[in-house]
């Protein structure tokens, strides 16, 4: 169930955003803005990026094939990652064209039509922001999390180009009516510099997952799990090793014993350990890896 909501959820992102997007691109050369323009290319790439992000939740709702012994979430951080990356290079490349705007004295646009796009997205956008809040509070997922910031951000960014456009549109009645034709350029710096905070968080936390860098949570949660486990007779000292890849954890405990522990032992009482530490996890059996060992050799662990 999680995972047919979470697809719903994208399906719709997916579909509200090429609606977007389209809308974007039409009223931003109808109304010779760069900075609307540029959302609608944003919002065009987001589109896809989306649309590459249902395909992996898909995968990842397979089962393991022989090529894919440990399943397909290691792929969700690098789809995320080189979403990042792609939306990081996009704003970078229109904040070069914003300053060439402003250095080569702006450009005129039709302010009506662009008050006009800036409030129909920013409901949209407000709207589909509370939709996939609604949605991830039950199915937590990354992909849905993320889409769920990028609309946010939308937004935000949206509205406040609205109310740019508004003072904009103000301004060519009065003195400073020379000032309107660098209102586009000025408004595309901002919106690129607004944009940059999604892209950096997305990609921080994707190579993090990418580079199976520990999480620190995870490692305190097992070595809490660990610690009434270790008093029991005959366990000597244990090692941890965590990670985590998309919505999938991996966890390993190699427990060192005594050599006679397993003298009278059967592997109930194996699987009994197995469970209580299992029993300490918050992480849900089906998105993590879990293995646990026992030697009387530390070599192994």
């Amino acid at each position: 169930m999680p995972a047919a909501l979470e697809q719903r959820a994208l399906k719709l992102s997916i579909a509200m955003t090429l609606v977007v997007a389209s809308l974007g691109v039409a009223m931003g050369l109808l109304a010779g803005s760069r900075s609307i323009l540029f959302d609608g290319v944003f919002s065009t790439i987001d589109a896809a990026m989306s649309a590459l992000a249902l395909f992996v939740t898909r995968l990842i709702a397979r089962e393991v094939s022989q090529r894919f012994q440990h399943g397909y979430w290691h792929l969700e951080p690098l789809v995320a990652a080189l979403n990042g990356a792609i939306l990081l290079l996009l704003c970078f490349y229109a904040f070069l064209n914003a300053v060439q705007g402003l250095m080569a004295g702006g450009h005129q646009l039709a302010f009506g039509v662009a008050i006009v796009y800036a409030a129909v997205v920013t409901l949209v956008c407000t709207a589909m922001t509370l939709h996939q809040r609604r949605i991830n509070r039950g199915v937590g997922s990354e992909f849905v999390r993320i889409d769920m910031h990028g609309w946010l951000m939308a937004a935000l960014i949206t509205g406040a180009l609205l109310v740019a456009f508004v003072i904009a549109l103000i301004l060519e009645r009065t003195a400073y009516s020379h000032l309107t034709p660098y209102v586009d350029s000025l408004l595309l710096a901002m919106l690129t510099l607004g944009f940059l905070p999604v892209p950096i968080g997305i990609v921080r936390r994707a190579m993090k997952e990418v580079l199976l860098i520990a999480p620190s949570a995870i490692d305190r949660e097992v070595k809490a799990a660990m610690a009434p486990v270790m008093r029991r007779e005959g366990l000597l000292d244990y090692n941890s090793h965590v990670a985590k890849a998309g919505r999938g954890h991996f966890i390993e405990i190699h427990i060192v014993t005594r050599p006679d522990f397993a003298a009278g032992r059967g592997m109930v009482e194996l699987d009994e350990i197995r469970t209580a530490i299992a029993a300490g996890l918050s992480i849900p059996p089906e998105r993590r890896w879990f293995t646990v060992s026992f030697t009387a050799d530390p070599r192994w662990t």
